[in-house]
């Protein structure tokens, strides 16, 4: 028996997309990541996307994944999005908590693609057993609050000394972020090993909108006109009129 949820199985889920506008890019690939334990070798399910819209080559240039190739061998959207779907509600019914970094984008990306090609929606699938997410971000920034700078994957691999072998690859971004959550849960272990998922993930929630709280006061300070949203890990669906 392990002796806390760091040192147990986790799930991960990272996408790569065409943009960064979760109501209206798409998901070109994503990733699922389960390990049993830490050290043992993680099983991994990948999708590639034929998006049915223009990759933009900025997108290109971050994950490589040009137009052509999705179109050439990438799935239509709608049994992606369902499979993608399935995979996760599965990880919940088993118990295991899902690392999703900056949950807010790729959850609610998922979300929205979920809508467009299945007329449904992500939390219909967690209607049975709820999803407990780990989002390195939020833990990180709430934990270590006032280290400087930055806090992309990137930043918190190299913090943490996890390796990050091939950036912008859903894949291996997923395991990257399920390694940052358990050096971070060694790091703060006297903060956080007696704490469940479930009382993890509510604790996020309150982190998470504590956080957008202090960013828009700063925008509002540096005169920027930008809204930061506090919800956590999926953010609301916009009013049909937006």
């Amino acid at each position: 028996m392990t002796c806390c949820w760091y040192e147990g199985p986790l799930a991960a889920f990272d996408t790569e997309t065409t943009g960064v506008d979760v109501e209206t890019d798409r998901i070109v690939s994503a990733a699922v990541v389960v390990q049993d334990a830490p050290g043992t070798r993680p099983r991994v399910s990948r999708w590639l996307v034929n998006p049915g819209v223009p990759v933009p080559v900025e997108a290109t240039a971050v994950h490589g994944l040009t137009e052509e190739r999705l179109q050439r061998t990438g799935r239509w959207p709608a049994p992606v999005m369902y499979e993608i779907a399935e995979q996760l509600a599965e990880q919940a019914a088993r118990g295991r908590p899902l690392v999703v970094m900056n949950a807010p984008f790729d959850l609610t990306l998922l979300d929205r693609e979920l809508r467009r090609h299945r007329a449904s929606s992500l939390e219909r699938w967690f209607e049975a057993t709820p999803l407990r997410v780990l989002d390195p971000r939020v833990m990180d920034k709430h934990l270590d609050r006032y280290r400087k700078g930055r806090r992309t994957l990137t930043d918190l691999c190299a913090h943490y000394e996890v390796v990050l072998a091939d950036a912008h690859d859903a894949a291996a971004d997923a395991l990257a972020a399920l390694e940052v959550v358990r050096a971070l849960g060694r790091r703060f272990s006297t903060r956080l090993e007696r704490l469940s998922p479930a009382e993890l993930h509510a604790l996020q929630t309150g982190w998470h909108a504590a956080q957008a709280r202090g960013l828009q006061a700063w925008f509002a300070r540096s005169g920027a006109e930008e809204t930061v949203d506090p919800s956590w890990p999926l953010r609301p669906e916009l009013p049909a009129a937006a």
